[in-house]
């Protein structure tokens, strides 16, 4: 019985988000091939977890990927959303999606502030598949996870079948 237990995988998403909490910056760039499957891994770890997750679009602005239905107040606006984030004192992780430039220059000023967050607060803000001058614009200010498996892959031969 202790070894179904001690054989469990670690959830889908999960040595990402301890990547991306371990980052040196406050504000983390991020990469993904399938953003929909990479936001789903989030929100099902933070359910299972009890994180306290966000989700920034466009189109629906701030709310909780754990509780679907609970959106964050007057936060349609990035600019509301960033202010939010900066304010809050409390543990979060914010990932951000859709952003097109030009930002405004608040906008820009409150990214870079929150890359300088101080490190009693752990707040993370993550941009994923932000655009290439937005990157470059950060420069150094944020830090870089990947969203693939770090771990490498062992192959298995199981029943004349190669696994992952």
């Amino acid at each position: 019985m202790t070894s179904v237990m001690a054989s469990a995988p670690t959830q889908a998403g999960a040595e990402i988000f301890e990547r991306i909490l371990a980052a040196p910056s406050g504000l983390v760039v991020m990469d993904s091939k399938d953003v929909q499957a990479l936001i789903d891994q989030f929100r099902t770890l933070a359910r299972h977890t009890g994180q306290a997750v966000y989700l920034w679009q466009p189109d629906t602005g701030l709310g909780s990927l754990r509780d679907a239905h609970v959106r964050v107040p007057d936060c349609q606006r990035l600019g509301n959303a960033l202010r939010y984030m900066q304010q809050s004192m409390h543990f979060g992780v914010y990932f951000l999606i859709g952003l097109e430039l030009p930002l405004s220059a608040m906008d820009a000023t409150l990214l870079r502030q929150l890359a300088r967050a101080p490190k009693e607060h752990l707040r993370r803000v993550v941009l994923i598949d932000a655009p290439a001058t937005l990157i470059e614009h950060l420069g150094n200010m944020a830090a870089r996870v990947s969203s693939g498996d770090s771990q490498p892959r062992r192959l298995r031969l199981r029943d004349g079948r190669w696994l992952v």
